[in-house]
Order: C-alpha cells, then sequence, then structure tokens
C-alpha cells in the first residue's frame, strides 16, 4: 500500500463510521426543501449531495477542505524555484482533508509518475478517430478506451466486499489522473502538430511534464499550467462534470466510466466549453472594432450590441457565485505578476481587463442579471493564447485534466461513505399543479 494510500485509509476508515452513526441518528432531520421556481431552475442552491473536496458560496467563493485560492498559492508546496502550487499538493488537500508537506506532495507526483504508462491499444484507438474529431470527444474515448485496465471492474467481477469498493476506487483513480496528460498531450500533438508526439519527462512534476509533453518548455508555461491544473480542479459536487461523475459512480460504474460520462458534461457550452468561446467572442469583437486594442468605451457598445441581439456576454455570470470567481482573480493576478509587470504586454488579456471594467455595471442594469461578474473561463484562454497555445477546441479538455483531481477524489470518498445509488423522484407538470392548488386553498 502507498503512502497516501495508508494515510487515506487511517482518516477514511473511522470517519466513515463517523458518518454512519450521525445518519443514523439524525437522518429524519429536513436540511432543504423545494419549491416549484427550484424544480424549474435546475435545482440550483438545492442541497442534495455529499461533497467532502470543496464547497462554493455565493459570497465567499470556492474554498477546498476551507481553504481559499488566494491561501492554498500561498500555503500548498512549491516546484523548485516556482512561485505556484503543484497540482498534486490540492488533490493530497482534498483527499486528506489537511495540507501537504513538500515531501507528501513529492510522494504522490512519484506515485503518478509510476502509474503514468498508457497501454497502447489507447493510442490504437485515438489514432482511428479522424483528425476533424473535437479534442474533447477524443478525450473521452480515449479514457473509455483505457476502461480495459479498471482494477474495481475486475475484482467487482470476481465478488469484493462492499467494504473493499474504495480500494480498487481509489487504485483506478490515481492510475486515470496519472495518465491523463499523457492521453491529452496524444490528442494535441495528433491533431495540431502533424501527429509528432513528445514522450515524458519523468524528472519533472506531473503538470510541468503535462506542458513538455504538449511541446511547451518555457518555464511561465510550466508556472501558468501549475496554476490551471490547481485552480480547475474542483467547484463543489453540483456542477454537470462533478455530479455526473458521482450519479453515474453511485451506480458502481468504474471511475473510468464515471469520469469518461463527466468529460460528456464538461464537453457543454454551458459548463467546460465555455472558455472557448470566451476567446471567439473576443476575437470577433477585435475583428468588428478594426483590430489591435480597442478603447474602454469601444468595448461597452460591443458589450451592448450583443445584448441587444440576445446573446450573453460569455464569461460573465455563475449559476452560485455573486461576486468575482477567485479563480478569475488569480489568472488575472499571474498575468499582472508574470507577464505584464515583465513589459510583455497582451493586448487579448488587456481587452479581458477591459471587459472586467466594463461589462458588470452594463450586465447589472438589465436588472435580469444576477452575477454580473467574471468567472473562471472570462480569463484563462486569454494566458493559453498569449503563450502560444492558440488552439482553443483544446481548452476544454486541459480543464477536464484538472477537473480529474477533484471529482475522483470525491469519488474515492463515495465509496468509503458507501454512498448509495443516486436516485432522486420525480413529479409531471399535472401533478405539480395539483399539489400547488391544494396548498394554495390550504393557504
Amino acid at each position: 500500500m502507498d503512502t497516501l494510500k495508508e494515510k487515506f485509509a487511517a482518516k477514511a476508515m473511522p470517519f466513515a463510521k463517523e458518518v454512519k452513526a450521525f445518519v443514523k441518528e439524525n437522518g429524519e432531520k429536513v436540511i432543504s426543501q423545494v419549491s416549484v421556481s427550484a424544480l424549474y431552475s435546475g435545482m440550483k442552491g438545492v442541497t442534495g449531495l455529499i461533497t467532502e473536496t470543496s464547497k462554493l458560496d455565493p459570497n465567499d467563493g470556492i474554498r477546498f477542505r476551507g481553504y481559499s485560492i488566494p491561501e492554498l498559492r500561498e500555503k500548498l508546496p512549491k516546484a523548485p524555484n516556482g512561485t505556484e502550487p503543484l497540482p498534486e499538493g490540492i488533490f493530497y488537500l482534498m483527499l486528506l482533508g489537511e495540507l501537504p508537506s513538500v515531501e507528501d506532495v513529492h510522494n504522490v507526483s512519484n506515485n503518478w509518475a509510476r502509474r503514468s504508462n498508457v497501454p497502447k491499444h489507447v493510442f490504437d484507438t485515438l489514432d482511428e478517430l479522424p483528425v476533424s474529431t473535437h479534442p474533447m470527444t477524443m478525450f473521452s474515448i480515449g479514457v473509455m478506451a483505457m476502461q480495459t485496465e479498471s482494477l474495481f471492474a475486475s475484482a467487482y467481477h470476481k465478488g469484493i466486499s462492499k467494504k473493499d469498493y474504495w480500494d480498487y476506487v481509489y487504485e483506478d483513480s490515481m492510475n486515470l489522473i496519472a495518465r491523463l496528460p499523457r492521453i491529452a498531450a496524444y490528442i494535441y500533438r495528433k491533431k495540431y502538430k502533424n501527429n509528432v508526439h513528445i514522450e515524458p519527462d519523468p524528472k519533472l512534476d506531473w503538470a510541468a511534464n503535462f506542458a513538455h509533453m504538449l511541446g511547451y518548455e518555457e518555464f511561465d508555461v510550466k508556472r501558468l499550467m501549475r496554476l490551471y491544473m490547481t485552480i480547475h480542479v474542483d467547484h463543489e459536487g453540483g456542477n454537470v462534470s462533478a455530479h455526473t461523475t458521482h450519479l453515474v459512480g453511485s451506480a458502481l460504474s468504474d471511475p473510468y466510466l464515471a469520469f469518461s460520462a463527466g468529460m460528456n458534461g464538461l464537453a457543454g457550452p454551458l459548463h467546460g466549453l465555455a472558455n472557448q468561446e470566451v476567446i471567439a467572442w473576443i476575437l470577433e469583437l477585435r475583428r468588428e472594432l478594426g483590430g489591435g486594442l480597442p478603447s474602454k468605451e469601444e468595448i461597452a457598445e460591443y458589450i451592448k450590441k450583443t445584448l441587444e441581439e440576445g446573446k450573453v456576454v460569455p464569461g460573465y455570470g455563475h449559476a452560485v457565485l455573486r461576486k468575482t470567481d477567485p479563480r478569475f482573480s488569480a489568472q488575472q493576478d499571474f498575468y499582472q505578476r508574470y507577464i505584464k509587470s515583465s513589459g510583455k504586454k497582451d493586448d487579448i488579456c488587456e481587452i479581458v481587463q477591459m471587459v472586467y471594467e466594463v461589462a458588470p455595471p452594463i450586465l447589472e442594469s438589465t436588472g435580469k442579471i444576477k452575477n454580473p461578474w467574471p468567472n473562471v473561463d472570462a480569463h484563462s484562454g486569454a494566458l493559453l493564447m498569449h503563450f502560444g497555445i492558440t488552439e482553443f477546441d483544446f481548452y476544454t479538455v486541459l480543464f477536464g485534466v484538472s477537473r480529474a483531481l477533484g471529482v475522483l477524489a470525491s469519488l474515492v470518498w463515495d465509496r468509503v461513505l458507501a454512498l448509495p445509488i443516486e436516485r432522486p423522484g420525480s413529479t409531471t407538470i399535472k401533478l405539480l399543479m395539483e399539489k400547488a392548488k391544494k396548498i394554495e386553498t390550504k393557504a
């Protein structure tokens, strides 16, 4: 048993017993009630899931085991000469609920390096796909092709005790996380770099090795990849990719099946695909305004025009948050600290900043938007473009590699806590109307 797994078992097993006792004692207590409007708004804000890894507060933003993103950028271990946290550290935190030491993070990094060998048939499967296939489709298929390696599926077929489910889900999750950068980089090089591939460098950390396999050796790209992989890992359990992974996993589908399903959700334009829509919108804005760097006044008029056409300003608004997304702020700080301060002013990043200054009051003035502030997607593509990663169809794959850390850590906890198959009830419109009428009559 590896060191991380030993620590996890020592923490998780007693906690699982504590949770079981808690549910037995408090099972009939009502936590949330559902209104008709909640049913028709995607169940937004309705508490219905257990997610140990992170919690999103409308006003405070996302917290990972209680820590904010600014705190984690300060407290999590860094690579040598690095200034951004290693993603291995936030995975450790989400899994164990405690900040890792430098040694802990290096152990996780080495653990993933040992597990990172991708079976040849996965690459063969990807090679059979047309180059025109969307990168997210390729990514999901690559994960599915690797399902042949599932230790959980094999053990379940042979027959194992429920108390051991978590063990095999842990192993599958660690193997999957270790191999995802290799699969993603293979897709990138196949689709955009004439099918010329770069072998992994086992001396590099997980995120830096990913940048290396993509073909980007500049220190700042590796620094950005560490930040990107850290801030996109999780966003509590109700977002589509996390919820889908949890839902499919609740049927005891193995982590490969569950994660692939989550990635199909992430590929939607209302979820992870939004980051490429932001860049497309900015490029169109710049083209229509004559190229170069527009003024704030020109951007304001373009935003009003976008709204008048019945369109949205991509990258703005959030289902839960009611403030600027801390993940946006982290990327904004990255631009200011490592790019602009060194004299490498970037027009796309500058437009992102100007949109941030003028869009919120315009959006707020419509009276229809609850959150006029930017989310994570409003900035991430601009930073990638600056460093030459211009293939914005691929951006959601980067998001997916990062999101694996959160949803798979959660999946391990699902099995530790023996959470049952998810099966909410539903109703019909007719029955809902009848129930509403009865409530009105009683009142």
